[in-house]
């Protein structure tokens, strides 16, 4: 069988190397969020609803950590992509090397000031009352990996910028299965309760790592980088930082709507109307996973093409990946508006979740239909290097609309009010997102061009 190479990205048809690309992706991100969906189930039933509410609290904190090494690997392999297209290994290497360096310098930094303010963070993140003590439990074990999953969402975007997706899907599936055995030795077997819970979720990434540092020694990388690729470049460093920022405000913005949400709800609610979107939060993160893998498959493509100056394909694969991503979002939306009580009750049997959570559920996937659009113009302008567009769109949704509707609405609408702010938020920001992605697609990438 022909060995895979990252020339293949601006060589096969668009529709064929956007499947081979994005169906990897997507397997890699349902096994992933089937991890956390599973993972919350056996924490809600075999721990109690609390629990739930406690690790959503955490979840922010540790993901915007970890999402410093995702930001330095998504805005390193739009330049290792772009850079291998216009045959740069040098670059490539350099860039690789500049992202491990500075992936390890600023999370381990972020782990001691974690570490350090644990009892003012918790609180502030909406741990409070019942909450508080199993949360520091679960964010304190938790924190201590924190650090080689930022380096394994760091590898795994590398991975995948080298042409590489089934090893990208092997990277985040390895994790996700390891979580969900230790998760079942830890808390049903030997009865660790959060602790399990927790010593379960870092000992998935300590796998995760294992499993990405193999691949960047064996032969099946291309990416063979020296001592002198790790010193620290200041040109790589601030295009690294300016894409890579784009992915650090999206996560940034996520941690402070979490912080927002589950004050907000808190007062509102109390502890059920927390649970309730930690459940509906679970579902973001695992129902869309075709759609996030499109997405994720759609990248390295039009990174590599744009490098290459070919400029009918970066088109070509725009307009695919929105229609295979609003095929899959359309379907997804469906399932979700007929069965969102069925899928309640996999993770609690308290009647006062059950009974607040479909209707919230349907209000915040009123509009998934049309986010794929939203989607895959934002990554595009991260995609070719241009990152303040690529920031702007990213943070349209959650920073320009969202924030603001969940401290207005309420106050008409009550807590009704937070969750159609959802709907709103998401037609708002794919307009203006299609109205900018137009505007690019005719200035930008005219096909003549070639």
């Amino acid at each position: 069988m022909k060995k895979s190479t990252s020339v293949d990205l601006g060589t096969q048809p668009i529709g064929k190397l956007l499947i081979k690309q994005a169906v990897p992706a997507s397997i890699g991100i349902l096994v992933m969020s089937l991890n956390i969906l599973v993972d919350t189930i056996f924490v809600g039933n075999w721990i109690g609803s609390t629990a739930i509410a406690a690790i959503n609290v955490v979840l922010p904190v540790s993901f915007f950590i970890a999402a410093l090494g995702m930001s330095i690997g998504i805005g390193g392999s739009s330049i290792i992509s772009r850079a291998l297209g216009a045959n740069n290994s040098n670059k490539a290497l350099k860039t690789f090397g500049n992202q491990l360096t500075l992936t390890l310098l600023l999370t381990v930094t972020m782990i001691a000031f974690g570490l350090y303010y644990v009892d003012d963070i918790i609180p502030a993140f909406g741990g409070k009352g019942n909450i508080f003590e199993p949360a520091k439990i679960y964010y304190t074990i938790v924190l201590y990996g924190v650090p080689f999953l930022a380096l394994c969402m760091m590898g795994n975007t590398v991975i995948r910028a080298e042409g590489k997706p089934k090893f990208a899907m092997y990277a985040m599936m390895i994790p996700s299965v390891g979580n969900l055995l230790l998760d079942y030795l830890f808390i049903n077997v030997l009865d660790y309760g959060m602790v399990g819970a927790a010593w379960a979720t870092t000992g998935s990434y300590l796998l995760c790592f294992a499993f990405i540092l193999w691949f960047f020694l064996s032969e099946n990388s291309e990416l063979k980088i020296k001592w002198h690729h790790f010193g620290l470049n200041l040109p790589i460093i601030k295009e690294i930082g300016s894409l890579g920022f784009v992915t650090l405000a999206r996560q940034a913005v996520v941690s402070i709507t979490y912080l927002f949400m589950n004050n907000i709800l808190f007062e509102l609610g109390g502890e059920t109307s927390v649970t309730a979107y930690a459940i509906v939060g679970r579902m973001l993160m695992f129902a869309l996973f075709p759609v996030y893998g499109i997405t994720q498959g759609f990248l390295p493509i039009a990174g590599y093409n744009f490098g290459a100056q070919q400029y009918g394909r970066v088109r070509e694969s725009i307009n695919t990946a929105i229609k295979y991503a609003i095929a899959l979002a359309t379907l997804v939306f469906i399932l979700l508006m007929i069965f969102p009580e069925e899928i309640t009750k996999l993770f609690t049997s308290n009647k006062d979740v059950i009974a607040e959570t479909p209707s919230a559920m349907r209000w915040v996937f009123a509009a998934t239909p049309i986010i794929a659009l939203q989607l895959i113009g934002a990554a595009y302008f991260q995609a070719v290097g241009k990152a303040t567009p690529a920031l702007l769109l990213t943070l349209t949704r959650q920073g320009f609309f969202f924030i603001p509707l969940i401290f207005i609405l309420p106050i008409f609408y009550g807590e009704l009010g937070v969750w159609m702010s959802f709907p709103i938020a998401d037609v708002l920001a794919t307009i203006v997102t299609a109205y900018f992605l137009n505007r690019e697609i005719k200035r930008n990438l005219k096909i003549e061009k070639e």
